[in-house]
């Protein structure tokens, strides 16, 4: 009889892209593995989920917003109607296991499967962790951690250095850049910076790429942009009227390989995903941390590098008048560039989808 699996969660990149890529281990393990996502209705996951061929259940669950709102009020109920919903599932799927990534949608998920005594299993992505997977531990019977010291939030007996989950493509990054020169219409004779904000965009690095195209322009290098949908018609404005034909702007890359194969530098938000991908790719980078990210936690995670001589780091606040022109001393410096590279690769997990699979299938009796 197959395995049946539930991974729940998501909301962003960041919690959606190691969830697959831990799907994709686990029928590599055993192709006739069935597996259930469970999603937050109107989220990402509702979209990428189906894209990488898996079925997704939505739930109408929401987060809390930070500041005083009328939508709040709805929450308790749409949690309610989430944790009834999650109940039917886990009756109708009957799991062997259930896999919480974080995000809304794993609250309700993991809650129903584990009050039903099947085990479960949390994947935390950040070196500060989540609320939802701080409840959620002390029913998980083991915790995957991509960052030593997690002991401070979770169960030191539960916890798994894992690292994070990447997608198969992005490991094998490193052979694809005379493909990624060809498929972006870049020159080869040129440095290429690569700006990534997460799967939404940055504003702030979006902010201050277009004030400082100007300087980008005259500097002879070339720019692959990700801005995220919100910052796209702008971005191409600002490139049009500058006249900046070595500037390719998307509004989304899906084919991150060849993105991450192009680059010399990457500049980039410090979610957990991007911080493992970075790890792995080899590339320097600066990190711009999200600042609202919950606890601060992208500072943390951009730290974990920075103290180890593997990136820099660009506060928000003063990104608008640093962030280019750190760039841009990066790019003329392949010194720091090479030093940059030694360091993250030295944090690199490439078998966390595995272990991480592995440890998933441990918990079926």
């Amino acid at each position: 009889m197959p395995r049946r699996i539930i991974i729940s969660g998501g909301g962003t990149g960041g919690h959606i892209y190691p969830a697959i890529a831990i799907a994709n281990e686990l029928k590599t393990i055993d192709p006739t593995t069935e597996i259930l996502f469970v999603g937050a209705e109107g989220k990402m996951e509702m979209e990428k989920v189906p894209r990488a061929g898996y079925r997704i259940i939505g739930l109408p669950v929401v987060g809390i917003k930070r500041q005083l709102t009328i939508e709040n009020l709805a929450f308790p109920f749409k949690l309610g109607r989430s944790f009834l919903r999650a109940q039917q599932v886990v009756r109708e799927f009957a799991p062997d296991v259930a896999v919480g990534v974080g995000g809304y949608a794993s609250g309700p998920v993991l809650l129903a499967a584990s009050l039903k005594g099947i085990p479960t299993l949390i994947q935390e992505q950040n070196s500060y962790a989540g609320l939802t997977n701080k409840l959620l531990s002390r029913r998980a019977r083991t915790i995957c951690v991509a960052y030593p010291g997690m002991e401070a939030f979770f169960p030191a007996q539960k916890i798994k250095l894992t690292g994070n989950p990447v997608r198969t493509d992005i490991m094998q990054a490193g052979g694809k850049r005379a493909e990624a020169l060809t498929f972006f219409g870049l020159d080869p004779n040129r440095k290429t910076l690569l700006i990534i904000g997460g799967s939404q965009g940055a504003r702030t690095i979006n902010e201050s790429i277009a004030k400082d195209l100007p300087l980008l322009i005259e500097s002879g290098h070339q720019v692959v942009w990700q801005t995220g949908p919100l910052f796209i018609d702008r971005a191409c404005k600002a490139i049009a009227d500058a006249g900046a034909v070595s500037v390719k702007a998307f509004d989304f890359i899906y084919e991150m390989d060849l993105a991450y194969a192009a680059a010399d530098v990457v500049v980039s938000r410090a979610g957990a995903l991007s911080v493992s991908e970075l790890c792995l790719v080899e590339k320097p980078a600066i990190l711009v941390p999200f600042p609202a990210a919950s606890e601060d936690h992208q500072t943390k995670n951009a730290l974990s590098l920075v103290n180890r001589q593997a990136a820099l780091l660009i506060n928000d606040r003063v990104a608008s008048t640093d962030l280019v022109p750190a760039a841009l001393r990066l790019l003329a410096d392949p010194a720091q560039q090479q030093t940059l590279s030694q360091h993250i690769r030295e944090l690199a997990r490439p078998k966390a989808a595995r272990e991480i699979a592995e440890e998933v299938l441990k918990l079926i009796k």
